[in-house]
């Protein structure tokens, strides 16, 4: 008799249970140990994968969602990405507004996966009608039939993690984590982690990372909205000009700011050090840890995980870009970058 085909159904079977990888050169004179949780090996190369379709399933089950539905969402682009990836398999329509700082390589993913994009300035205020928020709600308002996802502000989002990626970091690391680091957008990921996690060991210390010109890190500290704190900067899917309700502060335990700059340049490390090719935000994670342990956060008994949420494809246009970078201005005498191309004539 032969032995049936093995096979997944579709692409959504492999969302989910990402490896957690050793640091080793990049943390080598680091104190304590280092893991990092790679999301890029969600079929949607990102985290978003997991809110994308525990998100879609729940409104199925309820409902709310049905056969030749449109599903519209706000997205700086991997959310977009992996709704858009489910939508295909479900038979679901697509419309994504999204943020002009976006890299137009995501942009360009989104519309090859059949979505109708819609992209808004990124420096507007939150309730400014041009903004990605309110240009998304204005789309589900205008299209009937329509299911408005507002990971911002949806539990699910939080619960999508609580679910499966906090109990993947604890059964990998045998419940031996003593620190979580994650990068805070909408706070899904890093939420719905620590709640699983501090519910397995209370000690276990949970640290966000924010980018200056968001308002985060001051919010968890204050309590208080300060619009000061906003001002333009590049990291896509990492810090916010608005409180999301799907962020647990009481949860997080510390943030810490990264810039720009460092972020691009400690992605480009990764790949050269770890031959992980991740994401710019992934590169604001790393960049988080490196400070933390150098203010004495970790000691040699820690075991740190931090998670990288996307791939690096989406960042050609980017902090991959040679000429990208020195339009930045982050190419300086301390951080040039050698020349490894050379064409043969």
């Amino acid at each position: 008799m032969k032995e049936d085909i093995k096979a997944h159904n579709s692409v959504l079977d492999l969302i989910g249970n990402t490896p957690l990888i050793k640091l080793n050169r990049i943390a080598a004179k680091m104190k304590g140990n280092y893991f990092a949780k790679v999301e890029a090996f969600n079929p949607g190369h990102s985290a978003k994968d997991r809110i994308a379709l525990y998100i879609i399933e729940q409104a199925e089950k309820e409902g709310i969602l049905k056969p030749g539905d449109t599903i519209i969402e706000t997205t700086s682009g991997n959310t977009g990405f992996s709704i858009a990836m489910v939508s295909i398999i479900k038979g679901y329509k697509c419309i994504l507004a999204v943020s002009s700082k976006s890299s137009p390589d995501k942009i360009d993913m989104l519309k090859s996966m059949g979505a109708i994009v819609y992209v808004c300035p990124a420096n507007v205020p939150a309730d400014d009608s041009r903004s990605y928020y309110e240009v998304a709600k204005r789309l589900h308002k205008e299209t009937a039939g329509s299911v408005y996802i507002n990971q911002y502000f949806n539990k699910l989002n939080t619960d999508a993690h609580y679910l499966s990626t906090g109990p993947e970091i604890w059964e990998q690391t045998n419940g031996k984590i003593t620190h979580f680091v994650a990068c805070s957008g909408t706070g899904g990921t890093i939420s719905g982690t620590a709640r699983y996690l501090k519910e397995q060991n209370p000690n276990i210390k949970v640290l966000g990372i924010d980018a200056f010109g968001s308002v985060l890190k001051k919010y968890h500290e204050t309590r208080e909205f300060d619009s000061n704190e906003i001002y333009p900067y590049r990291i896509e899917g990492l810090g916010k000009n608005l409180i999301p309700s799907a962020t647990d502060f009481d949860s997080i335990d510390e943030f810490t700011k990264v810039t720009d700059e460092s972020s691009a340049h400690m992605a480009r490390k990764l790949s050269k050090t770890e031959g992980l090719f991740v994401g710019y935000t992934s590169g604001a994670a790393m960049q988080g840890v490196i400070q933390l342990e150098e203010a004495g956060v970790f000691d040699e008994n820690s075991n740190v995980v931090v998670l990288f949420p996307d791939h690096g494809s989406r960042y050609m246009s980017k902090v991959y870009n040679d000429d990208w970078m020195k339009e930045q201005g982050f190419f300086d005498a301390e951080n040039k970058e050698a020349a490894s191309i050379e064409y043969i004539k």
